[in-house]
């Protein structure tokens, strides 16, 4: 149950305040894609494209194919996921020792891309699109994830969750990779799954616009009893297994949504749209509710319990919001 009576002047002091501490982790999303299928344009008359419900071998030719690629979103780090990668992907053979018909270059790659990730929770509720272009297989991004083996891919931007993003990503090539299949135009890919695909794996490095920020007080953090709504501070610790609320900023778009730039509504709460996580020394917490604070434009609340098996002492409260982590402070517990 969401309780909202924190003393007026403790909630401005919050909002006018964000979190303020060591510079947030990398934001890494490991996409697992099933049923990857690329489709290539091996025909040039429009009225046979996808009108052959039968899985179909592709016919290209030597280089500079288009094809369509289409998979299924199936989880985010390990979280259940759903949505869908599309590439649109022009084959270039790029490499410094070519057969005939490939392009000779300084470059070893295979082809040219445009690709989204839009992204569902496992309910189907939308989180956000990534955008990308960059090039398959070849040398890995400089700087990016050492998990990623092959592909080259600059993030452009995003929607919803992710908007304004940026960051690079490739894929990991690892020993459940199954290769996309390579069909036909003609292809009928209402039965893509049907059919079968792969399964690939791509690791994006995200730097995202803006992140989650636990909001501070003259007093520390805004982390408060749920009971009273006072601070929890160490004359007035947290206790293993309690609930507490937390005031965040940069939880991103809401159910139902608001115009950008316009306050949150009284009635009914605007429930935070992506899924939200809650850390305490690094250990999942039960999220009993995400909402935005009414009134605010950039103001949320979280309740979450304390594991029960949480150390007394000083201890670290972390959120995130669409895997996308925030700055960690510190609160005392008993």
């Amino acid at each position: 149950m969401l309780q909202r009576t924190l003393p007026w002047p403790l909630l401005v002091a919050a909002y006018c305040t964000p979190g303020r501490g060591q510079v947030p982790p990398a934001t890494i999303l490991e996409i697992d894609v099933e049923n990857p299928v690329q489709y290539f344009e091996d025909t040039s008359d429009p009225s046979k494209f996808a009108a052959d419900p039968n899985a179909t071998t592709a016919v290209p030719p030597k280089n500079f194919a288009w094809t369509i690629y289409i998979g299924d979103i199936v989880a985010v780090n390990g979280q259940p996921a759903k949505g869908t990668v599309t590439r649109n992907l022009r084959q270039v053979f790029l490499t410094t020792a070519p057969n005939p018909g490939q392009a000779i270059a300084d470059t070893v790659r295979n082809a040219v891309t445009a690709d989204t990730f839009e992204i569902l929770k496992s309910d189907g509720t939308p989180i956000g699109t990534i955008v990308s272009y960059g090039l398959t297989v070849g040398s890995p991004p400089l700087g990016g994830p050492l998990s990623i083996t092959q592909g080259s891919f600059a993030i452009t931007g995003g929607t919803g969750a992710f908007l304004g993003a940026r960051g690079q990503f490739g894929q990991a090539v690892t020993s459940q990779t199954i290769p996309q299949r390579q069909a036909s135009i003609m292809e009928d890919p209402a039965n893509r799954r049907r059919n079968g695909g792969g399964r690939i794996k791509f690791v994006l490095q995200v730097i995202p616009m803006s992140t989650p920020q636990i909001v501070t007080t003259a007093s520390g953090p805004a982390v408060t009893h749920s009971s009273d709504f006072s601070l929890v501070t160490v004359s007035k610790p947290a206790a293993a297994g309690e609930i507490l609320s937390v005031f965040v900023t940069g939880l991103g778009p809401t159910k139902p949504g608001v115009d950008p730039g316009k306050p949150f509504p009284t009635s009914p709460l605007a429930v935070v749209n992506s899924p939200v996580d809650v850390m305490v020394n690094g250990t999942p917490a039960e999220v009993l509710a995400a909402v935005a604070f009414p009134g605010t434009i950039d103001g949320y609340q979280v309740n979450f319990r304390v594991p029960p098996n949480t150390a007394k002492g000083a201890a670290t409260v972390q959120v995130s919001a669409a895997w996308i982590a925030g700055t960690p402070v510190s609160i005392a517990i008993q």
